[in-house]
């Protein structure tokens, strides 16, 4: 199994935005610590907002900034949000034209598979892989004089 660019992508914005959870962020700077096109990254952070991990702001000193406590992000979640419109093999698809289907085993084996992949993620939060991890926090440290501002998280209609 492996993740698509934009799971990634997801999983880094969103430890970027943790490490730097006191303060709004810029895309372009998470793009520059992940090694990320600004342009794909923007498009992560677009779905990572309209699925509540994170807020946007708009204009001269808006950004990126975490829409809910750390302890509140499901790794499991972000997953399945951002892996499960991808088929891990053609009989998942919806055009499926596989002739073996009606009498395939390896189906439901493939499936459970899958749904066990996610589930061993299901008690791992953002702020496991955040909070005490001074290797990551070295990483993706950046140069404060450029921070936007200091942020809380997004507020229910935020």
């Amino acid at each position: 199994m492996r993740l698509t660019i934009r799971t990634n992508l997801a999983l880094r914005t969103l430890m970027y935005c943790g490490v730097h959870g006191d303060r709004v962020v810029r895309t372009q700077e998470i793009a520059e610590a992940c090694n990320a096109s600004g342009n794909h990254l923007a498009q992560v952070i677009h779905t990572l907002g309209q699925l509540g991990f994170v807020c946007t702001e708009r204009g001269r000193r808006g950004g990126v900034r975490l829409g809910r406590a750390m302890d509140d992000i499901g790794i499991g979640n972000v997953l399945r949000a951002f892996e499960t419109d991808v088929p891990f093999a053609e009989c998942f698809s919806a055009d499926n034209s596989c002739p073996l289907t009606p009498a395939c085993r390896l189906r439901p084996a493939i499936a459970a598979a899958v749904e066990a992949f996610y589930a061993a993620f299901d008690d791992l939060t953002l702020e496991d892989l955040v909070e005490g991890n001074e290797g990551l926090a070295t990483i993706l440290a950046h140069d404060s004089a450029q921070s936007v501002r200091k942020a809380p998280l997004c507020s229910a209609a935020g």
